[in-house]
């Protein structure tokens, strides 16, 4: 293959523009972004550190929260340091391996929180519908095997993405209108046939996040039928306060990634800088939320903290 050939296949980098029509905004947008991002980084790292430093902290649902505290900072830190030089430096460019690297990181590691969060769930239905079956069902060993399936199913499923993109020419366009390298925006900028980078695209959407939804909300609909089986008020309202702060996290990561995936597809009359800001969203808001709520409903964490 000459150079010629090989420099149209693939530009030298990409130009990340942040968020599209809010140019002149993205300064000040930056600041609350960063602060989400500090309190992120420093609620998941203390998570981490409680949960290692606590032997009575090493059992399931801790272990499923230390996956996910590890998952959020990989998908903050993934993002934000980049989309904190665009909004304040103008540095946009991004080079063509790094941003898929960027993509990878990215599309992996949300596939990974989604499957812990499921993992989560059906923890919580165990706990609460099988109690006393619950410490020889969910053993640590299980739970490790679990966290990696989840990891790499992530890893297998969008590593073609990359491999995909790799191959595909990208003519002379290389201006992404988004704040980081997400498949379908990437995907936009080639000028070959993409229906299999889309057709796999919506099969890696549907096979992750239609399964991991579909157990959630069989495993919450089991949990309700048991706690309104309660017979006492005050049972029955600890129970709901419980599901209540998962089924918020749980939703805080689903509703943006949905709404993202399908405006990406469908959604031509949202406005960009809409689209965009919420894509951002969801990588910062259930990092940031996720050791908050976790840590304040969760008492054996609570009393390691004060």
């Amino acid at each position: 293959m000459s150079l010629n050939s090989t420099a149209f296949s693939h530009p030298p980098y990409f130009l990340l523009i942040g968020i599209p029509g809010l140019e002149k905004e993205q300064f000040w947008i930056a600041f609350p972004f960063c602060i989400m991002y500090v309190i992120a980084v420093l609620g998941n790292m203390t998570l981490l550190l409680i949960i290692k430093a606590e032997p009575s902290l090493h059992e399931p649902m801790y272990l499923f929260l230390a996956m996910l505290a590890f998952t959020d900072l990989v998908l903050s830190t993934s993002t934000l340091p980049k989309m904190l030089g665009i909004f304040w430096l103008g540095s946009g460019e991004i080079g063509f391996l790094s941003c898929l690297a960027q993509l990878f990181f990215i599309h992996t590691f949300s596939s990974v929180e989604s499957g812990v969060l499921m993992a989560m769930a059906l923890d919580r239905y165990i706990a609460i519908c099988h109690p006393l079956r619950h410490s020889s069902i969910l053993s640590v060993p299980v739970v490790v095997a679990l966290g990696s399936l989840v990891l790499v199913r992530g890893v297998l499923l969008v590593s073609p993405f990359c491999f995909l993109l790799h191959r595909m020419p990208f003519c002379q366009q290389h201006v992404i209108s988004h704040s980081y390298c997400e498949h379908m925006a990437v995907v936009k900028l080639a000028c070959g046939d993409t229906r299999v980078n889309v057709i796999y695209g919506l099969f890696v959407a549907f096979i992750v996040t239609g399964s991991d939804m579909i157990l959630i909300i069989v495993s919450y609909t089991m949990i309700l039928r048991v706690v309104m089986r309660l017979p006492s008020t005050e049972a029955r309202l600890k129970a709901f306060s419980t599901c209540a702060s998962h089924i918020s996290v749980i939703l805080a990561f689903y509703v943006p990634a949905l709404f993202t995936f399908l405006t990406h597809r469908f959604g031509q009359s949202i406005p960009p800088h809409i689209h965009i800001m919420v894509a951002n969203l969801y990588l910062l808001v259930p990092p940031m939320l996720n050791p908050i709520v976790y840590g304040v409903k969760t008492k054996n964490l609570w009393d390691r903290v004060v």
